[in-house]
């Protein structure tokens, strides 16, 4: 989804963003000792296998009594959650924090995300969004009920019942099943993890593209539209999750699987069949799998290019140069630079964050604009024009792109041989020569990291550990202020419009179960607050050694 940022801190600020407040006394100013920062990570770790878990599985945020649970939509209690970060994400940092301390509490828990994963795996191989650990019938009547009437969540409107790579939720899950399999080559994770290696396989079009989900459903189109899961799809960068899962894969196992290191070449070859001619050298969130040609997807996302995902395709090539030496990656980036000049916002539009238009046209560089009318799912619409007022919130119709930056990227890439490149390329390396990261919860890691430990730039600061110890409350939880909250299911959604307007919120009528900003947060439990306290306790006890 980007390319600076975590996934994982990105999908949790998007709905469900969590707070951290301090809840007991800060007793120390210095790092605690060894044993005082694993007895934090451990009693935290035993609350949320405890008590939060649901088989083992994770959503991202519910309330101290559990009556309310949430990921990026309501949960019903038999629920968990796919997306970062939720159950994989969970599972990664227990891993981490196995790795810090050898301490098996950590390992049996890091299995147990695996294991709740591998139940809900969809036969042939990959995952949806969330699992029911009630069934599918229950998982139905929850899209039936609180999917279905969420008027600006598309992807939970309908139930498909396959999987899909949006948002890196099979890509994360995929990572955790390798490396858990990796740690003590327990025979039991080696078939769910060839599953979901064949699924990646499988999914892929013999051009290199990926579509968004997978296997394909008949009549899976919404809203009169038809159904954008099949096209191939940049978006959340699909492609880029995908490859370095193989990539990961072929090191990591050290197979030498031609079939790996076919795919890895397709997928990067996609990148340069899809992007389009000049004068417009861009590309979409989506492309159509035959015509190659932008695709429209989500009724907010309109058939055009889309500037965020050429910038990001822009810095993937970049980096396919450096596993290939291949300069066709680089030739045509110099025009896609020059177009993401030209449609820079308008002058009378620009302000801070808002560098580019998110659409522009084929054809004609116009910038259109989002837009909805209506109070809910049943009587809303949302459509684009050329008008920049009165925009939809929860869906950028502008990007914030350094274009800068990224040229700079470019001409130090291409200042290198492709000798020099290949040199360091993981993909080159012989397999098996290069480890995973030690750690992947720490920064947003990628395939070059591998060989290294994962950790962040800069250390925390001396008194993190002891505020974390300090505010670990009684129960064994660090309460977060949930800032995020959604109507609870009402029934139907009313075919009438109902009072009040709609065009720029994050919510609609008291039917509607989209998640929003409250001015009331309440205290609840915070995956996302688990996942960062966890980090800084692993980085602190690197001081505290």
């Amino acid at each position: 989804m980007s390319a600076s940022l975590s996934r994982r801190a990105v999908l949790a600020s998007g709905a469900a963003l969590a707070t951290f407040a301090a809840a007991g006394p800060v007793f120390a100013q210095t790092t605690p000792d060894r044993s005082t920062i694993l007895a934090t990570m451990k009693r935290a770790t035993a609350f949320m296998t405890d008590e939060v878990a649901v088989g083992g599985g994770y959503v991202w945020q519910v309330l101290p009594d559990f009556s309310r649970r949430w990921g990026e939509l309501e949960a019903k209690p038999t629920m968990i959650w796919v997306q970062p970060p939720g159950t994989a994400t969970v599972g990664h940092v227990y891993l981490d924090a196995y790795h810090a301390t050898g301490d098996e509490q950590f390992y049996d828990a890091a299995k147990a995300c695996a294991d709740a994963l591998i139940a809900g795996q969809h036969p042939r191989g990959g995952w949806n969004y969330v699992i029911d650990t009630a069934g599918e019938e229950s998982l139905k009547d929850w899209y039936e009920r609180i999917g279905g009437n969420a008027w600006r969540l598309e992807e939970f409107q309908r139930y498909y019942g396959n999987a899909t790579f949006d948002d890196a939720g099979t890509a994360e899950a995929s990572q955790l099943l390798l490396r858990i399999y990796l740690e003590k080559r327990e025979r039991k994770y080696r078939a769910p993890l060839d599953k979901a290696i064949q699924f990646v396989l499988d999914a892929q079009y013999p051009n290199g593209g990926w579509p968004q989900r997978f296997p394909f459903v008949e009549n899976g189109g919404l809203h009169g539209h038809a159904d954008y899961t099949p096209y191939i799809t940049f978006n959340d960068d699909v492609a880029g999750e995908n490859i370095e899962f193989l990539l990961y894969v072929h090191q990591a196992l050290g197979s030498n699987d031609p079939r790996l290191v076919d795919a890895i070449q397709r997928g990067m070859d996609i990148f340069v069949a899809t992007q389009q001619p000049l004068p417009q050298p861009a590309w979409g969130l989506q492309h159509f799998p035959d015509t190659l040609k932008p695709a429209p997807a989500r009724t907010i996302e309109p058939q055009a290019f889309a500037t965020h995902t050429t910038a990001t395709n822009i810095r993937s090539m970049i980096g396919f140069y450096r596993l290939t030496g291949d300069r066709k990656f680089l030739a045509r980036l110099p025009e896609a630079l020059d177009w993401l000049d030209q449609v820079k916002t308008p002058q009378a539009l620009i302000a801070p964050g808002r560098t580019h238009p998110t659409f522009i046209l084929e054809g004609s560089n116009t910038p259109v604009y989002i837009h909805r009318r209506g109070s809910n799912i049943r009587n809303g619409h949302y459509y684009a024009d050329d008008n920049p007022n009165n925009l939809i919130v929860h869906y950028g119709s502008f990007r914030n792109l350094d274009t800068a930056a990224l040229r700079a990227e470019y001409e130090a890439a291409a200042a290198l041989t492709p000798e020099a490149v290949i040199a360091t390329s993981p993909l080159k390396a012989r397999p098996g020569t290069r480890a995973l990261p030690k750690y992947f919860t720490l920064k947003d890691v990628s395939i070059w990291d591998m060989g290294t430990e994962g950790r962040r730039p800069r250390p925390v600061a001396p008194t993190r550990a002891a505020e974390l110890a300090g505010a670990l409350n009684a129960r064994g939880y660090w309460p977060s202020l949930l800032t995020t909250t959604s109507n609870p299911y009402n029934g139907p959604s009313p075919e009438a419009v109902t009072g009040g307007e709609y065009q720029t919120t994050r919510v609609g009528d008291l039917w509607d179960t989209s998640p929003y900003t409250t001015d009331f947060p309440v205290e609840g439990i915070s995956t996302q607050t688990f996942i960062n306290n966890m980090g800084d306790l692993i980085e602190a006890l690197q001081a505290a050694s």
